[in-house]
């Protein structure tokens, strides 16, 4: 079984990379995908952890990965935001256990993926306060270069200040979630954190079963209509 493991993950992240030795970034890398993990386990609507890895694959120092939902077709708003939370996660540890000026470069992939997620759901989801429209041209799509740059000359100022806004809103709405999670759960993180510097690899139920030693995971206890509040204020 682990042998297939691993060649999935080769298939997905690339081939395995030179292990980190102990030491400052090492240990940062591991507060880094703790705090992905911890963020997307504790927002309703994020699927569940398979695993936390300090091995690096690609360009990747570590990765945490999730189960796939069921029905990856139809994704719902709070589904949305909670991969937000979930992507934030890292960040969100880096700056509230290390310190604003030790935000690394690491979470840029991550930025990327949660503005393209936070766009989507304003431009082409109807998921904002702008209302549900599609806001996006078709043609900014399109592999011509001057159709994409009609297209977009053809959005108002006003509407396009609107969808940034809006954008941004759903971004700093959900950073300060993932704040909340690590600062709430400082304790659970740091035996993580020492836990995967150890073994550099926890399964999803390894993971869980610390955690819950720390909180409550239960999604049925998990406080729904708080998230709901910080998606629609």
């Amino acid at each position: 079984m682990k042998e297939i493991d691993d060649s999935i993950d080769r298939i997905v992240a690339g081939m395995e990379g030179t292990k980190m030795t102990d030491g400052k970034s090492k240990v940062l890398v591991a507060y880094h995908e703790v705090g992905h993990a911890i963020c997307a386990t504790l927002t309703p609507g994020h699927d569940p952890v398979q695993k936390v890895s300090l091995i690096p694959r690609g360009q990747a120092r570590g990765l945490t990965w999730f189960i796939p939902d069921e029905d990856p077709a139809l994704i719902s708003k709070q589904q949305l935001f909670a991969r937000i939370v979930g992507g934030l996660g890292g960040r969100a540890s880096e700056e509230v256990i290390f310190g604003e000026p030790e935000i690394t470069t690491g979470a840029a992939g991550d930025l990327q993926q949660i503005t393209q997620i936070a766009r989507r759901m304003v431009t082409m989801f109807g998921m904002s306060e702008i209302g549900p429209w599609a806001l996006t041209d078709p043609a900014t799509q399109s592999s011509d270069v001057v159709l994409r740059l009609l297209a977009r000359n053809s959005m108002s100022e006003k509407l396009a200040e609107d969808i940034d806004l809006s954008v941004r809103h759903i971004i700093e709405s959900a950073y300060e979630m993932a704040k909340n999670h690590v600062r709430n759960n400082r304790e659970a993180i740091d035996k993580l954190v020492e836990v995967l510097l150890e073994k550099e690899i926890l399964t999803g139920d390894e993971f869980r079963a610390i955690l819950s030693e720390f909180t409550d995971i239960s999604v049925a206890k998990l406080d729904r209509k708080s998230v709901r509040e910080m998606i629609e204020a």
